[in-house]
């Protein structure tokens, strides 16, 4: 089961990072830094993205890097997961449509020839054809995978549309499970992997986002018995700090790892450090990317997508 756990992640170096007007719409965690200039915020999240690069590959987690380009300008370019995923079964690659035209402009063509020749993956661009019909399904940024039970779970929102839902888990093969999650100011969070991290035992959820009771016993249920897993609950406040937003990796060596923020580690209380660290032996690595998260509105997740 280990090679349902990723070992290799590809990321994109940034080039123009910045305040993205358009996600702005939808995505309630993004904040304007106002005493910085565009120079400057790009220059610091470079040395942040450097030194998550770094921490990964310091503990023999295979990271493959990109630079973005100036042209098209893609301020959210560092976030790659959410217009591709692999698949660990069956060699697939799946392109995503977008809600922001600036966010459409990410799928590159060097990319995806690069991973289909050097990684022999076979591409899907089927639900690409629903972007100018305006319906959006934002990769593992709108779903969050159990791999090990083939469940998909997506909480949804203007980014993740439930008929395109349906249309990947069957091409896919997982079974679907959908529900609304709401932030503090009472919006649809925008992304389900804000509200919840897919380990190989056990599953961080923020609970309380998901405000209808009959949904959230629904989801709590699915978690327990058929996707097997322990669950670690999550605070709202916790959520806001990013501490959904994780993703569990391994090494060649087979040890494992659970990837957050340095805000979102900040957020957990000791006993939810202890079940992750010492229940299930995953070794917490937890870059400081404070600009990139106080920008971007996406934490260590959403920088990495996973190469299967």
């Amino acid at each position: 089961m280990s090679k349902l756990i990723a070992d290799t992640v590809l990321m994109i170096e940034p080039i123009a990072f910045g305040f993205n007007e358009a996600a702005a719409e939808t995505n309630s965690f993004q904040q304007r830094v106002l005493d910085q200039t565009t120079d400057e915020i790009q220059h610091i999240a470079l040395h942040e993205f450097i030194a998550y690069v770094d921490l990964l590959r310091s503990h023999g987690i295979k990271v493959v890097v990109f630079k973005d380009e100036k042209v098209p300008y893609t301020p959210d370019s560092i976030f790659p997961n959410n217009w591709f995923s692999t698949d660990p079964f069956d060699r697939s690659m799946y392109l995503f449509p977008m809600a922001n035209k600036n966010r459409a402009d990410e799928r590159r063509k060097d990319i995806i020839d690069f991973l289909s020749q050097s990684k022999k993956y076979t591409l899907n661009e089927s639900l690409l054809q629903y972007e100018s019909q305006k319906q959006y399904l934002e990769g593992t940024g709108s779903m969050v995978l159990d791999h090990q039970q083939k469940i998909a779970y997506a909480c949804l929102s203007p980014r993740t549309n439930e008929t395109l839902f349906l249309e990947w888990c069957d091409a896919a093969k997982y079974e679907a499970v959908s529900f609304t999650s709401h932030g503090s100011d009472g919006s649809e969070v925008y992304h389900t992997n804000v509200v919840m991290t897919m380990a190989d035992k056990y599953v961080v959820i923020c609970l309380n986002s998901i405000s209808d009771q009959k949904e959230r016993t629904k989801v709590k249920t699915l978690l327990q018995d058929k996707s097997k897993k322990e669950i670690i609950d999550i605070s709202m406040a916790q959520m806001n700090a990013f501490a959904g937003n994780m993703m569990q990796l391994r090494n060649e060596s087979g040890d494992k790892f659970l990837v957050m923020s340095n805000t979102a580690k900040e957020a957990l209380n000791r006993d939810q450090i202890s079940l992750i660290e010492n229940t299930f032996n995953n070794k917490i690595l937890a870059p400081k990317i404070d600009m990139i998260e106080t920008i971007g509105g996406g934490s260590a997740r959403c920088m990495i997508a996973e190469l299967f």
